[in-house]
């Protein structure tokens, strides 16, 4: 603050905002170079240290921009937040959306609920060992974003329900006698499942005494699938047998 109790950055931002208004970019602007820098160091912020421990300027400082930037292009802070979400939303749930088309396309006794599981999760793990830094820290703020009770869920449905509601479509075809609630609960153990694997916390690491990587992916991706599609199977059945 100046000795006027105003922010330093107030005239830029000020300044910034009227050339908004006025259709034309401010000087410093770097074009879109720029902007995809203030969405990575926003994305590797946010997964590190939260919504709530990030502000615009450490975006920009993280960036190498003056932080107006990010005002000029996102509005807010939650501009940014919701633009990183998006940025990488998209193609990940395109590669879910094929793979759930390929199934859709098999005859219904010829796809199990593994296969179901593996095509929802296999895109998400198979970017977050092999994708590089950007989609390791997307993935771990989408863990992040479904454990926040605040605004997480308002976030996920968002940006992904609409292949979840595929998913458990294909799950009613696998087994067509399962109660829709059983279907849920199950998916919700499985949504909190995959996001814990991507969060690596390296619990397993510990609990396992090094027998266990939380960072193996060839160990993720050959049993998650199969120990929730046990589940789904033991867990509906269950509720198919209260109703004798």
């Amino acid at each position: 603050m100046d000795a006027s109790g105003q922010s330093p950055y107030s005239h830029r931002m000020d300044a910034t905002t009227s050339t908004r208004k006025l259709g034309r970019r401010p000087k410093a602007v770097g074009g879109e170079a720029a902007r995809e820098a203030i969405l990575d160091a926003a994305e590797r912020l946010f997964a590190a240290r939260g919504f709530n421990g990030v502000t615009v300027r450490h975006i920009g400082e993280a960036a190498g921009v003056d932080p107006a930037l990010a005002h000029y292009y996102f509005a807010t802070k939650r501009g940014v937040f919701d633009a990183v979400f998006l940025r990488r939303a998209p193609p990940l749930n395109a590669e879910r959306e094929r793979l759930l088309d390929e199934l859709e396309a098999r005859p219904a006794d010829e796809v199990t609920p593994a296969d179901v599981i593996a095509a929802f999760v296999e895109p998400a793990l198979e970017r977050w060992a092999h994708g590089g830094p950007g989609w390791k820290a997307y993935l771990a703020l989408v863990a992040q974003v479904n454990n926040t009770p605040e605004w997480g869920g308002e976030t996920m449905t968002r940006y992904f329900d609409p292949v979840v509601h595929r998913v458990i479509a294909l799950m009613r075809r696998c087994l067509p006698d399962a109660h829709d609630v059983d279907l849920y609960w199950c998916y919700h153990f499985l949504s909190g499942a995959l996001t814990l694997t991507l969060a690596e916390t390296g619990r397993i690491d510990r609990l396992s005494g090094g027998a266990c990587a939380s960072s193996d992916y060839p160990a993720v991706s050959t049993r998650l699938p199969e120990a929730m599609a046990a589940a789904f199977v033991a867990v509906t059945a269950r509720g198919r047998a209260s109703d004798r």
